[in-house]
């Protein structure tokens, strides 16, 4: 580590070298202040679309999937299977307004949404049920009785 002795008016920058560092200063300010506020996406969600939260649980009968979709309905949710993937789909629309003395703000946004997941095998397709309740779909999907699987008992010598 170098010790070096306080000059006033600068320091350890001299001539022109002072003047690019206070160029760099005032460049910097400028661009936070402008990118501050620029109206970037505030989430991730904005930039590439929605797409609902799923669990999928292996339980020893069946498959259950559960996918959040706050604010939607029932008409607006298509649940299918074909060739080994289940596929949600909807439209989601969304609306706020907020009203004060001197302020007034109202957005609105709608999209629609696709979200494929690959089944296991042995899953039997012919035999889905579907729930929906509070924002929450439940797809209970039956296993076949081969994918069941069965205990084996293991003896000793």
């Amino acid at each position: 580590m170098a010790i070096e002795l306080w000059r006033p008016r600068g320091g350890l920058m001299r001539g022109p070298f002072r003047e690019l560092a206070r160029m760099e200063r005032e460049m910097e300010g400028l661009f936070s202040r402008f990118f501050r506020e620029w109206p970037w996406p505030r989430s991730a969600d904005e930039v590439r679309g929605w797409a609902p939260a799923v669990d999928m649980v292996d339980r020893k009968d069946e498959v259950v999937l559960r996918a959040d979709l706050p604010g939607l309905e029932q008409k607006d949710i298509d649940v299918s299977v074909e060739d080994g993937l289940l596929t949600i789909r909807g439209e989601r629309k969304e609306e706020r307004e907020a009203k004060e003395e001197d302020y007034y703000c109202c957005e609105r946004w709608a999209g629609s949404f696709a979200r494929s997941l690959a089944l296991p095998p042995g899953v039997d397709t012919e035999k889905v049920k579907a729930t929906f309740k509070n924002g929450v779909l439940e797809v209970h999907l039956r296993k076949s009785k081969e994918a069941k699987g069965k205990k084996i008992e293991i003896k000793g010598e």
